[in-house]
């Protein structure tokens, strides 16, 4: 399988493009075998068995050849479909100068995943999906509504970017770490979801639209529990919310279970996607803010294998470019709240779930909050609801939509009909 890689990279537009700038060595250790990779332009110029004992790379990445090949299968199971999720799961070794394989994870992340051949995966289409306009008839606007407002948060004004669409009750959905509302936009044009549910989707300050607050200059951004709940609760005040529907991901999952644990009574329900009490870290976040490498490309390239391979690559690098577009530093703060602060394994029992229903969905090849960490907190919070959703990684609404209204309605349906 590794004899191929160079006919397969180099026949691949997309991993050329992403290391039109690299040349370099780097080792690969299959087993017992090494092998000399030489990029030269992003072209790779030569794949060798290692001749000399001092012949070597600027980094070496080692596995078994049994975690190679089920990193080459067409289908890998999750830990095994992304070179980092196989660092961070210890199926994969990486020493030597880490520099330039940061500065260009999202390309190592597609050379090495090269000689994978592509399983196809039918992707169910919704309802929502409709036939381009035809030539000359006008533009399509979708229906969704932005508009900005200034809210007073922590003594301080922010401005805010929301986006909304529909009708009836209120479903606020809170972007992951790092991205913005835009994760939301399938949602916010699905008629089985708005014509039921006025959509709210808001970028927190830093993120997206919404600017930081005024003397961001001089600040770090950190996000913390106390100050996320309370900019949640802010924006559900200005938005004069009578008992909404809470949704997030990722922190944004994490946070909603805060929500319903103090505030049980201020919301109808809450859904947490890829949410759970506790999470450990698996990757080092002082890559993400260093002068010498592109905080959007390793913003980037730290989330790509977060994404399901089952997942379409028009969504995949959806996902991702928001990702790049993520302002300095503001996706490690996040993760302040996300992988620290936010913790509450020891006290998320005293949610009650009669006042405030819980609904936990989690994505099959999740690496973060993985299923295991789902089902953990699951058997913490008495009476909440778990659906681990195949096919799907750690960004349902924007990496898979199709795929995820299809566990999403049903959960609707419940919440409104008072089930």
């Amino acid at each position: 399988m590794f004899e191929i890689l160079a006919e397969r990279a180099n026949a691949d537009p997309a991993v050329l493009a992403r290391g039109k700038r690299l040349t370099i060595d780097v080792l690969v250790g299959i087993g017992d075998d090494d092998y000399l990779v030489c990029v030269e332009k992003g072209r790779v110029s030569d794949v060798r068995p290692r001749r000399l004992a001092m012949e070597s790379g600027v980094f070496t990445v080692r596995a078994s050849k049994d975690a190679w090949a089920e990193h080459w299968a067409p289908m890998p199971k999750r830990d095994y479909h992304d070179l980092l999720s196989m660092i961070a799961a210890g199926h994969a070794h990486v020493d030597g100068n880490l520099t330039p394989l940061l500065q260009n994870l999202l390309y190592f992340k597609m050379l090495f995943a090269a000689p994978r051949d592509q399983a196809f995966v039918p992707v169910p289409k919704s309802s929502a999906d409709k036939p381009a306009p035809a030539i000359g008839s006008g533009p399509a606007y979708e229906p969704i509504t932005g508009r900005y407002f200034t809210m007073a948060v922590g003594g301080r004004d922010h401005r805010i970017y929301v986006e909304e669409a529909g009708q009836g009750v209120p479903l606020v959905c809170l972007h992951t770490a790092g991205a913005d509302g835009r994760q939301f936009r399938h949602l916010l044009c699905d008629p089985a979801v708005t014509d039921h549910f006025r959509v709210l989707a808001f970028d927190l300050p830093w993120h997206g639209k919404s600017n930081p607050p005024i003397g961001w200059e001089t600040e770090t951004y950190e996000q913390t529990t106390a100050g996320y709940k309370e900019m949640v609760r802010a924006f559900c005040d200005a938005m004069d919310l009578d008992n909404p529907v809470v949704m997030g991901c990722s922190m944004g999952g994490r946070v909603v279970l805060h929500l319903a644990m103090d505030h049980p009574d201020d919301y109808r329900a809450v859904i947490a996607l890829e949410g759970a009490d506790k999470l450990e870290p698996y990757y080092d976040i002082s890559w993400l803010h260093r002068p010498n490498v592109h905080g959007g490309e390793i913003c980037a390239g730290y989330v790509s294998g977060q994404v399901a391979p089952q997942s379409p690559d028009e969504y995949r690098w959806e996902t991702l470019w928001a990702y790049m577009q993520s302002g300095p530093g503001v996706f490690k703060g996040d993760l302040f709240f996300y992988w620290h602060d936010g913790h509450f394994d020891d006290r998320s029992h005293l949610i009650d779930t009669d006042r405030c229903p819980v609904y936990l969905l989690s994505g099959e090849y999740d690496s973060s909050c993985t299923p295991e960490r789902s089902e953990a907190t699951h058997a913490r919070i008495k009476g909440s609801t778990l659906n681990v959703m195949e096919g799907i990684g750690h960004f349902p609404m924007s990496e898979n939509p199709d795929l995820f209204r299809s566990h999403l309605l049903p959960v609707l349906d419940a919440i409104r009909g008072g089930g």
